[in-house]
């Protein structure tokens, strides 16, 4: 498993440390979990859809959350069907926890459970106030400029 070290960039950035400390628990993440296999996808500029696949659960037996920026799907089978009578059970129905971190302005508009495939669709809402806008450019200023005295600005006097 690969360590990093990221406290060069922690002493000559600021205002990343959320970006650095997710780099950090993404390098020490455990990638040997691959229950239940899942798709990330984006479908379009601003939509991202997730599909896990959970043969075999319920819609009552799933659980989407999303809480400070990490949306969570739980699946938990009940004990009555754990129970039953299997001579060989090749379709995996053990509990499952899967986390997921979204960037800002990510949130989860829908999920379904379609054939066995949870899909949970996500959008990307920027705030007005953060979008990109053009500046008309026009031959007056709002604000004139303070007028020159002796060849000083009044500013500069």
């Amino acid at each position: 498993m690969r360590n990093f070290d990221f406290s060069p960039l922690f002493r000559s950035t600021v205002g990343f440390d959320r970006v650095l400390d997710l780099l950090d628990s993404v390098s020490r993440y455990d990638t040997t979990q691959t229950f239940p296999p899942y798709n990330i996808e984006r479908t379009d500029e601003s939509h991202y859809r997730i599909t896990v696949a959970v043969a075999g659960f319920a819609e009552k037996e799933l659980n989407v959350e999303v809480r400070d920026g990490v949306l969570t799907v739980q699946g938990k089978r009940n004990d009555e069907t754990e129970k039953s009578g299997y001579l060989y059970q090749g379709i995996a129905g053990r509990a499952f926890e899967r986390r997921f971190q979204l960037a800002e302005h990510i949130r989860v508009s829908n999920a379904a459970l379609i054939n066995g495939l949870l899909h949970i669709e996500l959008v990307r809402e920027v705030p007005e106030a953060l979008k990109p806008r053009t500046i008309a450019i026009g031959s007056q200023l709002t604000h004139q400029p303070a007028p020159a005295i002796e060849g000083k600005t009044a500013q500069a006097a």
